[in-house]
């Protein structure tokens, strides 16, 4: 359960000659392997792919996260339920 007192962060992100991109305003990593780093912020989801990818830098308490290796791409999502998104998925497939 989330504390009605926890602060917003600002999501911000500042990338280095497509090798290093530090961000803020982080609320969770959900996944990370050499190709993509999954990331949950203020603004949504966070897809950052490419190559040799590393976490160098997690710290969740400050919401701060850095990421280093050849930087690809970042793709933003809205952040959904997954309850809700599975369900929604589901009758679109039915009533196709």
């Amino acid at each position: 359960m989330e504390e009605l007192n926890s602060p917003v962060r600002i999501h911000k992100m500042t990338m280095s000659g497509r090798k290093t991109c530090m961000l803020s305003g982080v609320k969770d990593v959900l996944s990370f392997d050499l190709h993509e780093v999954l990331l949950e912020t203020e603004q949504g989801m966070l897809s950052i792919k490419g190559d040799d990818l590393h976490v160098s830098r997690l710290t969740l308490e400050k919401g701060e996260v850095d990421v280093d290796g050849r930087l690809d791409s970042f793709t933003y999502t809205d952040a959904a339920p997954t309850g809700q998104q599975k369900a929604a998925s589901l009758i679109s497939r039915l009533f196709r």
